[in-house]
């Protein structure tokens, strides 16, 4: 008997940090949740957090499944291209992971799917890199919310302080970002500090292959749909996939 498309095996000649076994436990993973979901969505995630991304893991367990790997791996999970892909027509879903991307597969409805993405966010602390939203300035004063300890690390920070009868205190005003201007590594262990969080962790539904509908594109973009069976080129990886898969 012909072997179907889920069938087909990918060989790994490849190894890295996370082991041949660790990629092709991600790559079956994928298989068999194609083969149990109904809808499978490509998101984009904007200031990834792996801590809000494992909530979000727990909250939809009962019906739903976040795989947020290595794009490649995923890639090869779903098939790279019309002669690779485990249903027909989802190698389009692979041809949109590049980035900061991951893959949900759920039981939810593509309406429910769509109206939960454009209303959630959560708001957590910058990273350095981010661009300032807000121009944030500390005036002159105590900062009683320190321990007198704090002062020296504060200081070592840049903030202008000293130690005022054992109470912190910033002697002039301090601007310790501006709008628009890339925070460095001290302005946002400072913003973190005085509890001013300025970055949205959010996901954006990119696009989807349902069972009933196959493919839909959510976020216009510039792939070239081919019909070489030729494998796709590797493309960036996700910077933070370390944790994938220990919801489980």
């Amino acid at each position: 008997m012909p072997r179907s498309k889920r069938d087909k095996k990918v060989s790994l000649t490849k190894t890295d940090r996370k082991g041949l076994a660790w990629k092709q436990r991600i790559i079956e993973d994928i298989r068999v949740c194609v083969e149990k979901y109904p809808n499978i969505f490509v998101f984009q995630v904007q200031n990834m957090r792996n801590n809000l991304l494992k909530d979000l893991r727990q909250e939809w367990k009962r019906n739903s499944r976040f795989i947020f790997g290595k794009n490649r791996i995923m890639q090869i999970g779903l098939g790279r291209n019309k002669a690779e892909e485990v249903e027909t027509g989802i190698h389009k879903l692979s041809k949109r992971l590049s980035g900061q991307v991951g893959l949900l597969f759920t039981e939810k409805s593509k309406s429910e799917v769509l109206e939960w993405a454009e209303n959630y966010w959560a708001v957590e602390y910058a990273r350095s890199g981010f661009k300032a939203t807000e121009t944030v300035t500390l005036p002159a004063g105590p900062l009683e919310e320190f321990a007198h300890s704090m002062e020296p690390h504060l200081r070592s920070l840049g903030l202008p302080t000293k130690l005022e009868k054992g109470i912190v205190t910033i002697y002039s005003d301090y601007t310790v970002c501006e709008e628009g201007k890339v925070l460095t590594p001290e302005q946002a262990r400072i913003l973190k500090l005085i509890g001013k969080p300025m970055a949205k962790f959010r996901l954006t539904m990119k696009c989807s292959w349902t069972k009933a509908d196959g493919f839909q594109l959510y976020v216009e973009d510039d792939v070239q749909e081919d019909t070489a069976e030729t494998p796709m080129e590797e493309d960036e990886d996700n910077e933070d996939d370390d944790d994938e898969d220990e919801e489980e």
